[in-house]
């Protein structure tokens, strides 16, 4: 049976917990508002920048620009981003998850798979499994620069022009709220509508371009030099805009785990506190039973 003075050292030990995870909620919402800020800016952006790509590219000869060229699916590049850290519940536990079964989804269907990782626990994760990496970057958790994501964008862009992957598949958290995050599955090469992990799960796949319905643009300076300008930079824009999503979802999964863990030192602290009373109490009870018991022997 536990003494007195163990139990308060376990309180003492919870309480300590308790301000670690109390803080860790704090930095966590900090962080969380700065990048929700960024996310929230950019987001509106980069969806009018593909929608307007998609609605141009409807009509334009693929062999305009190596960024349009359709090619069959030999080679198809997943990119998987998680946190560089843990401590956040289940955030990264899912998207691995999840891409382990598009992965292996994709293999059923005797696709080469190019696994590129972003974050340390995606590395980690396909690392220990043995499965090889072409490229894997690590250091973006709170830290995420356009200059840093155009490192990215331009080693997808370039082995996408090279025909080195034929396919580009994106897999991330998206932000919903503080309290959900939806994992998305988006493809951003060749330019395609995004497609969220139910659709996936279900076989639904995407096609590529349709043929334009009867609209006409005129296209200013000239068609060519619009996509040489648009397309490299709706991959960054794009990759940047997942990024920021994610880090948005690791922050507030950090923050609401902190926010658990310091409501179960709460409750934990009040079960120690309750049990150190009850044997405090029973304590005082045989002390006064032997004083009772000694005071009769002198009778």
């Amino acid at each position: 049976m536990a003494t007195l003075r163990d139990i308060k050292k376990r309180i003492r030990a919870v309480q300590n917990t308790q301000k670690i995870t109390r803080a860790m909620k704090m930095v966590a919402a900090a962080k969380l508002r700065k990048v929700q800020t960024r996310m929230l800016e950019l987001r509106p952006y980069a969806e009018k920048m593909r929608a307007v790509i998609s609605d141009l590219a409807r009509g334009a000869d693929r062999e305009m620009h190596p960024l349009l060229a359709v090619r069959p699916r030999k080679v198809v590049e997943v990119i998987v981003m998680t946190g560089d850290r843990g401590l956040c519940g289940a955030f990264n536990a899912n998207i691995l998850k999840a891409s382990q079964g598009y992965i292996n989804n994709l293999k059923k269907q005797d696709f080469n798979v190019s696994t590129s990782t972003i974050g340390k626990k995606a590395t980690d994760y396909f690392r220990r499994r043995g499965v090889p990496m072409r490229r894997s970057w690590t250091g973006f958790s709170g830290m995420i620069t356009y200059s840093a994501v155009q490192e990215i964008a331009n080693d997808i862009k370039e082995n996408y022009i090279n025909e080195t992957i034929d396919e580009v598949t994106l897999i991330y958290n998206e932000f919903k709220s503080v309290i959900a995050q939806r994992i998305s599955i988006v493809r951003l090469l060749p330019l395609t509508p995004i497609v969220g992990i139910d659709s996936i799960r279900e076989g639904k796949e995407e096609g590529t371009f349709t043929e334009s319905v009867g609209t006409d643009f005129i296209y200013e300076p000239s068609m060519k030099d619009i996509f040489d300008r648009l397309l490299p930079k709706n991959v960054d824009i794009q990759v940047y805009r997942a990024l920021l999503e994610s880090s948005a979802a690791e922050e507030a999964a950090r923050m609401n785990t902190m926010e658990n863990a310091t409501k179960n030192c709460d409750e934990m602290v009040d079960k120690l506190t309750l049990q150190f009373n009850k044997a405090r109490q029973t304590g005082i009870t045989k002390e006064l039973m032997d004083i009772v018991g000694g005071v009769e022997a002198l009778k």
